[in-house]
């Protein structure tokens, strides 16, 4: 029979560690609602732009800036966005298992990573990838200032020809019980062609102006973009995470309160027992 201070003990224990998974999950609520309105306010921004410059690539020249360049695939680089911190369930794991699979696809000798967050970092540090940049400790104070520091060496690195293509694998946020893996190709830039407008749009100044002039601040919504992204599902993965977290510690305590009151009973009665057979002992 277990003893009545070691269950007494656990379920002590247990009660601490619901505090804290409940406290966790209200703090990420906080933090993802937050999060979700900056997102959703960026998305239109973001799907507007790419829908002018879609309309703008056809009529330009692609030479007109090596973003655009177009080459034959010898190296890839992918940017994999992470967390730096656990406690979120497969948020992090679903999103290293993606990227590695299609590096593995590639051959990890002919890819450049740029890791986000600690979980990637250490992930492709451990089995020795080619890792370029890490950028960590920063998801606290998230600024529009981050997705510009980290798409300047991305697109550095592409520009200078050290890979042909670049890779982006995230977590997109769908609602708060469903975030699911993407992995899409950011540079060069090649939009789907789609039928030209039947009103004809006159653009002020050219067009070849106003495609230098959008790319860049597309390539720098889209990193921004990513990041929020991945930022809302992190939170509301580690919300539901801890939800599920809190409620069993809750089932736990129960089934062990469960088994103190058997434990204690079984002692009474042992105790009872030992009193009736020495009261008989004693009248013989």
């Amino acid at each position: 029979m277990a003893n009545l201070k070691d269950i007494r003990n656990r379920i002590k224990s247990v009660k601490s560690i619901q505090k804290v998974t409940k406290a966790m999950k209200m703090v990420a609520a906080s933090k993802m609602r937050r999060a979700q309105e900056r997102t959703e306010e960026a998305r239109p921004y973001a799907k507007r732009l790419a829908e002018v410059i879609n309309h703008l690539l056809p009529d330009v020249n692609q030479n007109l800036l090596p973003l655009l360049d177009i080459r034959k695939i010898k190296r890839v680089g992918y940017v994999v966005v992470s967390s730096d911190r656990g406690l979120a369930g497969s948020f992090n794991t679903n999103v290293l298992k993606t990227a590695q699979a299609e590096i593995e696809t590639i051959g990890k000798k002919n890819v450049d990573v740029f890791c986000i967050g600690k979980k990637a970092r250490d992930h492709f540090k451990r089995r020795n990838y080619n890792i370029i940049e890490s950028h960590i400790e920063f998801w606290n104070e998230l600024k529009f200032g981050n997705a510009l520091a980290i798409g300047t060496g991305i697109i550095s690195h592409f520009t200078q020809k050290y890979v042909d293509e670049i890779h982006v694998v995230y977590n997109e946020f769908v609602n708060v019980a469903s975030q699911h893996v993407v992995s899409e190709r950011l540079l060069p830039l090649v939009f789907e062609s789609d039928k030209k407008p039947i009103i004809d749009r006159l653009y002020e100044p050219n067009k070849d102006d106003l495609v230098k002039n959008l790319i860049p601040r597309h390539l720098n919504i889209q990193m921004w973009k990513y990041l929020l992204e991945s930022y809302v599902s992190e939170q509301a993965a580690r919300m539901l995470a801890m939800e599920n977290a809190t409620g069993n510690a809750e089932d736990m305590i129960k089934e062990l309160t469960l088994k103190f009151n058997k434990a204690r009973q079984a002692a009474i009665t042992k105790e009872m027992l030992e009193i009736v057979s020495g009261a008989e002992a004693l009248q013989n």
